[in-house]
């Protein structure tokens, strides 16, 4: 379209393919016999750039920004580091966790990268930042393993230094499709008029065909207006109309707008009187439970929507050992929700990272060494928080675009009572259904 904004989503940014660069910490791996690499300082089998024994990693994040903010994720990596500390470490090895700010901007993410580089991390785990095609290059020129990413860019699926925990907004919107495809009427998408907005309706209409269902109505709208009036009435009225024979019960409205949904769903309040039927569905990230809170609880306009998560809800038990972690050394520490996704992905990537580590011995651990962990065929079990995770260089949906995604499993949960709750039990698996999206 002419005039189109080439804007960046979080939710599907465009994808690229870059090789790994060859580097000092790569190099030194390859000179058979050598102890050091002239000119680069680094030592192979170096731990983490600490003399000491202990274990060098980071998390970053946004903070004090004016979009997205995840402050749980470093500070939470921080307690787990004290946590790990005070029950002797992994495999005898102090672990030390430094932070950065990525401050939702593709230079201090850049910068947050080439820091990790001269600090001779082990791994980046569990962190957030919109600019993958910013920082994994740098990563993957250091050789660093990129753990528990967010899953906010498509980058995070094509790198082959990355390996997510969960399935980012692909499978989020796949899976919320489908269930829908079996709840709603009429579908309307309230998305991003982007280049990469234009990406997100595959997804989802990918799941509402694979349950018989039409296509979501397109609604496209600005991703930085203040407001959303015109085009909530309009998808209020497009989910409003008779199903004819596509759904049952009456129809949804989802808004995919990233920061911007909370302020599409103020304009949706003031809209919905005359359309009290219809019910809104979105997915982990836009909403969590401080968003369902600050909107009303019970009484607000998330009351019976549904939302896509990868994960059991915060209240299951499964989440004890992450919860202990917190109660140990965090209480008090506001900056860290258990139920946020964002801590939820640092707890599941630093489990993967401690079982890489284990699985060395009593090898040496370098960034060279856990990514050939990785790339081994370890197997990760997570105590049922996701399926087993294991990482493939081409896996199954390669073909589509997404060589990396190893977890395709989602949660459905609904607002009921003002709390998020499971909907129904288990995974839904979205892989033959993200096979048959339409995405490239």
């Amino acid at each position: 379209m002419t005039g189109r904004r080439r804007t960046r989503s979080t939710f599907l940014p465009t994808i690229t393919n870059r090789p790994v660069r060859t580097t000092c910490r790569t190099a030194a791996a390859l000179v058979a016999g050598a102890s050091l690499v002239t000119g680069c300082g680094v030592i192979p089998g170096a731990t983490g750039g600490s003399g000491d024994g202990s274990i060098t990693v980071m998390t970053w994040a946004p903070e004090d920004t004016k979009a997205t903010n995840k402050p749980g994720m470093p500070a939470f990596a921080q307690a787990y580091a004290r946590w790990v500390n005070a029950h002797g470490g992994i495999n005898g090895h102090k672990l030390k966790v430094l932070t950065c700010n990525d401050r939702n901007d593709s230079v201090a993410a850049a910068q947050c990268a080439d820091r990790a580089a001269e600090e001779n991390v082990v791994a980046v785990i569990g962190s957030y930042s919109q600019f993958g095609d910013t920082f994994l290059p740098s990563l993957e020129g250091a050789g660093i393993p990129y753990i528990g990413g967010y899953g906010v860019t498509n980058s995070e699926f094509t790198s082959p230094l990355s390996y997510p925990v969960n399935g980012g907004q692909p499978t989020l919107l796949a899976g919320l499709g489908k269930e829908l495809a079996r709840r709603c009427g009429p579908v309307a998408l309230v998305r991003p008029d982007s280049i990469a907005g234009d990406e997100l309706p595959p997804l989802l209409n990918s799941g509402l065909k694979a349950g018989g269902h039409r296509a979501a109505g397109d609604q496209l709208a600005e991703e930085d207006a203040t407001e959303y009036s015109g085009q909530s009435a309009r998808a209020l009225e497009y989910a409003a109309a008779d199903p004819t024979g596509t759904g049952t019960g009456t129809g949804c409205v989802v808004p995919a707008l990233g920061d911007r949904t909370t302020t599409f769903m103020d304009s949706f309040r003031r809209s919905r009187d005359e359309y009290a039927g219809v019910r809104t569905a979105t997915v982990l990230g836009s909403v969590d439970q401080t968003v369902i809170n600050a909107n009303g609880g019970a009484s607000g306009p998330y009351e019976g929507s549904y939302i896509t998560g990868w994960y059991p809800v915060a209240t299951d038990p499964r989440w004890d050992g992450m919860k202990k972690v917190i109660s140990e050394q965090a209480f008090g520490d506001n900056r860290i929700d258990p139920a946020d996704a964002g801590v939820q992905t640092t707890w599941i990537a630093y489990t993967v990272f401690r079982k890489a580590v284990e699985s060395l011995g009593d090898g040496e651990v370098t960034s060279d060494s856990v990514r050939e962990a990785l790339n081994g065929g370890l197997k990760v079990t997570t105590g049922g928080l996701t399926p087993t995770l294991r990482w493939k260089f081409q896996d199954v949906l390669a073909a589509v675009g997404f060589p990396r995604l190893s977890n395709r499993e989602v949660t459905l949960q609904v607002v009921r009572d003002g709390r998020l709750v499971a909907a129904r039990k288990g995974f839904i698996n979205v892989t033959k259904t993200l096979q048959n999206a339409e995405v490239n």
